[in-house]
C-alpha cells in the first residue's frame, strides 16, 4: 500500500540560497533548483536529515490517509444515498461525516508541516 521514499541512506545536501535538498554522495556542480554553485550547498547533519526523512514519510502517509478518507467519504454518501434503512442511514451518514473531519485534520496537519518547514 505505501511505499517507502526514495532516497533513504544517501547524504543530504542542502543549498543555503534556495533550501533545495539534493541526496547523493555528493553536492552537485549546480543546483538544479535556483542555479548556485556547489560551494552553496552545505552538508546536512544527521539529526537534520532524521527530520527530514521522518517528515517525507509522515507526510506521504497523510497523503495516502487522505486519498482512503475520500474514498470512504464517498462510500457514506452513496450508503447515505440509497437509504435502505435507518440503521443503515446512520451509519452511512457518521462515515462520511467522520472521514470529512479526519480528512480535513489531515489537510490541516500537513500545511502545519508546510509552515514549519518540515515538508521536502
Amino acid at each position: 500500500m505505501c511505499q517507502l521514499v526514495e532516497g533513504e541512506g544517501k547524504l543530504m545536501w542542502k543549498c543555503s540560497v534556495c533550501n533545495y535538498i539534493y541526496e547523493g554522495g555528493d553536492a552537485p556542480e549546480r543546483c538544479p533548483k535556483c542555479g548556485s554553485p556547489k560551494e552553496k550547498y552545505i552538508k546536512l547533519e544527521d539529526a537534520a536529515e532524521q527530520k527530514i526523512s521522518g517528515s517525507r514519510e509522515t507526510n506521504q502517509l497523510l497523503m495516502v490517509s487522505i486519498e482512503l478518507l475520500e474514498e470512504l467519504e464517498a462510500i457514506g454518501e452513496r450508503g447515505v444515498e440509497i437509504n435502505l434503512d435507518p440503521g443503515c442511514q446512520r451509519y452511512f451518514t457518521k462515515l462520511k461525516e467522520q472521514a470529512k473531519s479526519l480528512k480535513q485534520n489531515s489537510l490541516a496537519e500537513i500545511e502545519t508541516h508546510v509552515k514549519k518547514d518540515k515538508w521536502s
